[in-house]
């Protein structure tokens, strides 16, 4: 079985380079052959991405969170650009809006995200959304301003009936460690309600970590089989028949073949 982290800040697991490659060889021992690197503002791109662009299976997202919102960077639309086009760029993000934290204002962040779609259009690429306390609001512009390559809800939130209004979309559902949770309900729902060819998994490192591990003081990429083995439980699925859909489900989004 091979598994497909969709969302890893490698970068804050550990700050040493030779600490992060070590993270990505145990993820590819414990069976974890793809990941995608998340990085929240543009400054901290190049480091991560000048580590891992000659090791095989690890991609990268390029974007600005909404905790950036209030420094995203000297002509940052320009840098950012300049970052999609390096090889295994795969996705614009993490985007979204976070009413939770309330980084900057609303409109701040609602702009920050519009202008990080129109880039995803213009250079084809799907978009890694963040979504906290929001959910109306990103439902409302996705309605809007949907890339062609689609979205994909990381670390999703939100309950089954707001995973229903967007199965009409191109969007995918991206599932962490939380999923694992006894008191996660509403993902827990959702999962069970929502098409398994629609589903994605993460580990969202170095935070959410599986229950499995809840010892541990953060997750790593080589935890994913953990949340994956919860999945197959859930939806009562034999666990390499999930790892093989969940891995065409991945390659999907980022456009990748399998």
């Amino acid at each position: 079985m091979k598994f497909f982290d969709t969302h890893a800040h490698i970068g804050l697991i550990y700050d040493d380079p030779i600490e992060q490659l070590r993270v990505v060889l145990q993820a590819k021992e414990a069976g974890v052959a793809r990941i995608v690197s998340i990085n929240n503002s543009l400054m901290d791109f190049p480091k991560v991405y000048n580590t891992f662009k000659s090791v095989a299976g690890i991609y990268h997202a390029v974007g600005v969170a909404p905790s950036e919102v209030t420094n995203p960077g000297h002509d940052w639309t320009s840098t950012m650009e300049k970052y999609l086009s390096l090889p295994n760029v795969v996705a614009v993000g993490e985007t979204g809006l976070d009413y939770y934290k309330q980084f900057g204002d609303k409109r701040s962040q609602i702009e920050l995200f519009i202008t990080q779609l129109e880039i995803a259009q213009k250079h084809n690429l799907p978009v890694i959304i963040h979504n906290r306390d929001a959910g109306q609001d990103v439902y409302d512009i996705l309605t809007e301003r949907m890339p062609d390559s689609g979205a994909i809800l990381h670390c999703y939130s939100e309950d089954g009936e707001f995973a229903k209004k967007c199965l009409d979309k191109n969007i995918w559902f991206s599932f962490a460690g939380n999923l694992t949770y006894r008191n996660a309900r509403n993902l827990h729902g959702t999962v069970m309600n929502i098409p398994v060819d629609r589903i994605l998994i993460e580990t969202e490192s170095p935070f959410m970590i599986p229950a499995e591990y809840r010892e541990r003081k953060r997750t790593m990429p080589a935890y994913l089989p953990s949340t994956a083995k919860f999945l197959a439980d859930m939806l009562d699925m034999d666990l390499e028949a999930l790892c093989d859909q969940l891995w065409k489900n991945s390659c999907k989004a980022f456009k990748l073949p399998e």
